[in-house]
């Protein structure tokens, strides 16, 4: 998801799409500890994706 579309997110959304991005990176995980994962630079994707919307999200909050 690219920040322009991210930072248009209201404050909910963006707390529900960590959560979502949180509980996918849990699964990614397991399944790359049983070598079921076909990608797993996937993992570093969605780090990188949480990150994003953390930023977003204080930005929003703290009002700039």
């Amino acid at each position: 998801m690219k920040y322009a579309d991210i930072k248009n997110l209201s404050t909910t959304d963006l707390n529900k799409k960590i959560r979502e991005t949180k509980e996918k990176l849990f699964e990614a995980k397991m399944k790359n500890s049983m070598g079921q994962l076909t990608n797993p630079v996937s993992i570093r994707v969605m780090r990188r994706e949480i990150a994003t919307l953390k930023t977003a999200l204080t930005l929003k909050v703290r009002g700039e």
